[in-house]
């Protein structure tokens, strides 16, 4: 199972960007696809998560109302859209998979694959 982020980048503040994640190997349609990132001398934290078998999505109240996490079954890949970025949201975004939903699925530890990062750096 392989996990691939994509799409990080630099914007400026008020900007845009998408990241995607493409699964190979395996697809979670019943478990959860989650979305974190991890700033420098910083804890990885939860930015959102998609619940497949429900097709429900949650998000962190830092990114609610400016992100949001898509999916696309056919080609296996979730996706994040951002929107009016902050710098405050500079960091490393992972997108994580686990086979059943977790009610904890906040909790990075939950997951079981993960992928390698995508840096996403806004600017003032």
């Amino acid at each position: 199972v392989q996990l691939q982020a994509s799409g990080g980048g630099f914007v400026q503040a008020g900007g845009s960007l998408r990241i995607s994640c493409e699964v190979s190997g395996r697809t979670f349609s019943r478990g959860a696809m989650g979305w974190f990132r991890q700033a420098p001398g910083k804890e990885r934290e939860f930015v959102a998560a998609i619940r497949g078998d429900a097709n429900m999505k949650y998000y962190s109240d830092s990114v609610k109302g400016r992100f949001t996490l898509s999916r696309d079954n056919a080609k296996n890949t979730v996706y994040l859209q951002m929107n009016s970025l902050k710098p405050e949201d500079t960091a490393v975004y992972y997108c994580a998979a686990r086979s059943i939903w977790h009610i904890y699925y906040y909790n990075p530890s939950n997951y079981d694959y993960w992928g390698q990062g995508t840096q996403v750096t806004v600017s003032s």
